[in-house]
């Protein structure tokens, strides 16, 4: 396990990382300007993540966990399978929306690093199946397929968003909640 000390630098690699994520994108953000922002040498930010690919997945990584539990706790004492899809998605967008770290990956030309890292991310994909799929199995049975397309339909509607949060909660009830609608709870 790594020492509190290192995971305080990695911590704030990925806090500097996360601002020139904001100002200048994803894609434009280099190593040099990683380590600039963060106060340390390149070797010394190579010791902690060994890409920029690396550095953009630890950060996504971090901010899913934190934007999972939040939802978790939001969606909790729901029961309706359907009802709890519906909530968790729309609290998802609102969340990312929220947060500008965070819309900022979901530009036009940044969106497809976010699809890209959400769709072969394994604690991605956990964290949707404990918020959709741990107490409402879909009828396919497979909650890890539908944690990789509800994850899909989030940033979709992130980044060619409904014209507000009714449209796209009507959508998500009409369209994906009937997925739900003979789950096992």
């Amino acid at each position: 396990m790594a020492e509190p000390r290192s995971l305080g630098a990695a911590e704030r690699i990925l806090d500097a990382a996360a601002g020139l994520f904001a100002e200048r994108g994803v894609a434009a953000t280099q190593m040099a300007d990683i380590a600039k922002a963060a106060g340390c040498s390149r070797a010394t930010l190579y010791r902690y993540f060994d890409s920029r690919q690396a550095v953009q997945s630890a950060f996504v990584h971090r901010e899913a966990r934190r934007i999972g539990a939040a939802v978790a706790a939001e969606i909790g004492a729901l029961e309706d399978p359907g009802a709890r899809v519906v909530a968790g998605v729309a609290a998802s967008l609102r969340a990312v929306r929220a947060d500008p770290l965070l819309i900022a990956w979901f530009r036009p030309g940044d969106a497809g690093i976010a699809l890209g890292i959400a769709q072969t991310s394994e604690v991605i994909e956990a964290i949707a199946v404990s918020l959709f799929g741990a107490r409402a199995r879909p009828r396919d049975g497979d909650p890890a397929l539908l944690a990789r397309w509800l994850t899909r339909i989030i940033v979709s509607l992130l980044t060619v968003p409904g014209r507000d949060e009714n449209e796209e909660r009507e959508m998500l009830r009409r369209f994906v909640a009937p997925l739900f609608v003979n789950a096992h709870i």
